[in-house]
């Protein structure tokens, strides 16, 4: 008994000690606790996700892949899997599972080794929102210490959303659903028993139990989740034994992009990052840019399209890689080299890397990165491959397989959908951009700075500054129509010689078609592309009041050679800024400015920024006579309203943009642009530009509702080729994109006051009365109207043009 007193008492001494010692540290911690309350206010990283207008994912920027789930959006199937594996009595304990400790301390003190955790899902909370992930037993006891607290604060399954939300599950995918869409790629809802099982094993070691780092271990894992659901019947037999049979199914499932945008999502982040600094990747943020879905789609088509048929027009230029076969390899096994290769291979633009394997009379066997073997056939394929000489020149077609391919080639190949074949294909060298917007108030609809983003991150339709050749001469043409000089009036196509240029070179300028036509209508001079012609224009204008009348446009004229060169564009603009300027003419003459973010969104789906561009004044007409037969809607008066609604200022006579858009429909209808006639519209202008070498082809053309610039070059400024120009490498790109992104066709715009049309003479450019032959109407300002042909005085011969000019 005396012995028992004793054991009693210091058993009893021992408690008191053990609790006066914990409640010690428990009043040296407590202070340092953070408050649980903020868990609710707690901001998760989320990445930062850039839309299109229609809602389409264009982009993800962010360390963290994260997409943050309430509790109601988790399935009660994952819900049990996950406390099959981690906490079995969560929704009992107070935070703290005192058996579980117990359990865990006596294995680890029999052992040396921890076995089994002793911590509650409530406790993980606690650390990952809170602690480090150092193992001591302060860490631990302070773990305790919070999961209590976080009881007391939270709900059940306010505790278990912020688990699933934060926890990290291997691949940079935090929280659940993140990593049902990096496995799986599909949501966590979504998936079958397995998969989620499989999910729920992952946190006990993230790198290990992941299906794609260790699938076997992910399995193991997975298999004995399933058996703790079947013990504790939260599933029947027949359940357990189909997914516990069920195959590992895990593949990495990067960025589900909707809309391949690269350089735009790119111009975002730029922006993003200029506003919100490095908060930008981690605060949630949701863009919704300008850009159109189905246009954007419509203009990446065009542009490698496009780039495709240029590169085939001059040649193949052979494989990109040898590697022939290793010492000791077969033709039965020489692929394991062959395959590391290809691994290392990006696919551009549908062109997929692929090694020749074989070849004989028939054709060539080709191994892709997938593994499979791809036959390019002769001669329905090989047979019409030339050979690339130089930028003018190709050999002339193979005669036999062996000409072109050898074993250990690396080449790009390509599916033709239409012949049922794999073609014969390589990566263009060339570049092009395409930049499209609504002329109304400068939204980017689309936009391509490349081939592609993975070949190259430089965007050539915001950062190339590139002659824009002839595409620049309808704002010359404009400034001469508000100077007084007219359509009709007649400038004469002929030699000129200049030497008071900047460099020592005498300047000899000719028409691309190497002709001369003599006295020209000003119409016809633009309608095709007349150089001479336009650097008469320029001449009689004056170069100061030209530069200042494009500064007037909104163009950067800072470093402009201060001489006639200009009148055919050789200052450097991108593609961005030149599409800017034809969204000029095609508003009728307004200033507009081109923007890409529609509105930003915080995490919580709040605006925190909403565009609200200038407006061409002639949409807020419109509007007005739209609404004035008709009775307004809540939603007109929201759109118009007076008090937000910003209007763009005028910068040219709208009189010069109407009679420029006719001379440039013309140059569609039958002039250096009439390629276009292949879309049928009547409702289309534009302008072909190429600048010398050529180097630089363009097109620029436009309705009323979409205004588009295509660019092809060489980053190198290397010659595209004697044959190329603006119709024949960028005006297909053009053709193809305004195609499948243009509306219904538009009625031409209203003729606006001042604007006189009248019937004239096709050689002399003077007016004539009735309906004589060889006469045409044109349009006039007002104040500057041709003579009449009875005016002998005013009709000028060739000769005395050529003393003036």
């Amino acid at each position: 008994m005396r012995i028992t007193r004793k054991l009693s008492l210091s058993l009893l001494i021992a408690g008191c000690a053990a609790m006066w010692w914990l409640a010690g540290l428990y009043l040296y911690l407590s202070p340092n606790l953070p408050e649980a309350d903020t868990l609710r206010d707690v901001k998760l990283q989320v990445p930062m996700r850039v839309f299109s207008e229609d809602g389409l994912l264009i982009g993800q920027f962010g360390e963290q892949k994260r997409s943050p789930l309430q509790f109601s959006e988790i399935p009660g199937t994952f819900i049990d899997a996950l406390l099959a594996a981690e906490d079995d009595q969560f929704f009992d304990h107070g935070g703290v599972d005192v058996l579980g400790l117990v359990r865990a301390l006596t294995e680890l003190v029999a052992t040396g080794q921890k076995r089994s955790g002793g911590s509650t899902l409530t406790m993980q909370v606690a650390r990952n929102y809170f602690l480090s992930l150092e193992r001591t037993f302060l860490r631990k006891f302070n773990e305790i210490l919070l999961a209590i607290e976080i009881e007391s604060a939270l709900t059940k399954e306010e505790i278990f959303e912020l688990y699933v939300n934060r926890v990290f599950l291997g691949h940079r995918a935090y929280g659940f659903e993140a990593a049902a869409q990096t496995y799986y790629g599909e949501s966590l809802s979504e998936l079958t028993l397995a998969q989620q099982a499989m999910l729920a094993g992952i946190p006990k070691a993230p790198s290990r139990n992941n299906p794609l780092s260790n699938p076997d271990a992910g399995k193991n894992r997975r298999d004995w989740i399933l058996g703790r659901m079947r013990s504790l019947g939260l599933i029947n037999e027949q359940q357990y034994r189909t997914a516990r049979a069920e195959a590992v199914t895990a593949v990495y499932h990067g960025l589900s992009v909707e809309v391949e945008a690269d350089y735009v999502a790119e111009m975002v982040r730029q922006e993003m990052i200029d506003r919100f600094g490095n908060a930008a990747y981690n605060d949630g943020y949701s863009v919704y840019t300008t850009v159109n879905s189905e246009r954007q789609k419509a203009a990446q088509r065009s542009v490698i399209d496009g780039l495709k048929t240029y590169d085939r027009r001059h040649g193949w230029r052979g494989p990109e890689q040898r590697h022939p076969m290793v010492d000791g390899a077969t033709l039965q096994d020489p692929w394991p080299p062959w395959q590391a290769a290809l691994d290392e291979m990006p696919i551009i633009a549908g062109l997929l890397p692929a090694i020749v394997v074989s070849t004989d009379e028939q054709g060539a066997d080709t191994l892709d990165k997938s593994g499979q073997i791809r036959r390019l056939s002769w001669p329905s394929d090989l047979a019409n491959i030339r050979r690339f000489r130089t930028e003018n020149l190709t050999s002339e077609p193979a005669e036999n397989v062996q000409q072109l391919l050898e074993i250990g080639d690396l080449v790009r190949i390509q599916y033709d959908a239409r012949s049922d074949q794999w073609r014969l294909a390589q990566v263009p060298r060339a570049q092009a951009a395409l930049v499209s917007m609504a002329p109304s108030d400068g939204a980017i609809k689309a936009l391509v700075g490349g081939m592609g983003f993975e070949l190259s991150k430089f965007n050539r339709a915001t950062q190339a500054r590139r002659q824009p050749g002839s595409n620049f001469k309808p704002f010359l043409y404009a400034a001469a129509l508000e100077a007084g000089i007219t359509t009709t009036t007649l400038i004469n196509d002929a030699p000129v010689v200049l030497d008071n240029l900047s460099s020592d070179d005498i300047w000899r300028p000719e028409n691309d078609s190497g002709k001369f036509y003599g006295p020209t209508r000003l119409r016809e001079a633009l309608t095709f592309s007349r150089n001479l012609v336009s650097i008469r224009v320029l001449q009689r204008l004056g170069v100061t009041p030209f530069i200042s009348y494009i500064d007037q446009l909104g163009f950067d004229t800072k470093g402009m050679a201060r001489n006639l060169t200009l009148a055919l564009g050789t200052h450097a603009y991108t593609p961005l800024e030149i599409a800017s300027g034809y969204a000029i003419l095609a508003n009728g003459g307004f200033l507009i400015e081109p923007y890409l973010i529609d509105r930003i969104e915080d995490a919580a789906g709040q605006i925190l920024y909403q565009a609200n561009p200038a407006l061409a004044c002639y949409v807020c007409e419109e509007n007005k006579r739209l609404t004035a037969d008709a009775p307004l809607r809540m939603e007109d008066i929201l759109k118009t309203d007076a008090a937000t609604a910003r209007h763009a200022r005028s910068v040219m006579d709208p009189r010069a943009s109407f009679i420029v858009t006719s001379m440039l429909t013309d140059a569609i209808q039958r002039g250096t642009g009439r390629r276009a006639r292949a879309l049928k519209r009547d409702d289309l202008a534009g302008k072909t530009g190429t600048t010398n070498g050529p180097r630089d082809a363009w097109f620029s053309g436009y309705n009323r509702d979409l205004v588009t610039t295509a660019w092809v070059g060489f980053d190198d400024y290397s010659s595209l080729g004697r044959r190329e120009f603006g119709g024949t490498a960028a005006l297909p790109i053009w053709i193809s994109y305004m195609g499948e992104a243009l509306d219904e066709q538009r009625a031409p715009a209203a003729m606006p006051q001042g604007v006189v049309r009248l019937r004239v003479d096709r050689s002399t450019g003077l007016r004539v009365t009735g309906s004589p032959k060889n006469s045409m109407l044109d349009y006039f300002f007002e104040e500057f109207l041709p003579s009449e042909a009875s005016d002998s005085e005013d009709q000028l011969g060739t000769d005395e043009l050529e003393a003036l000019f």
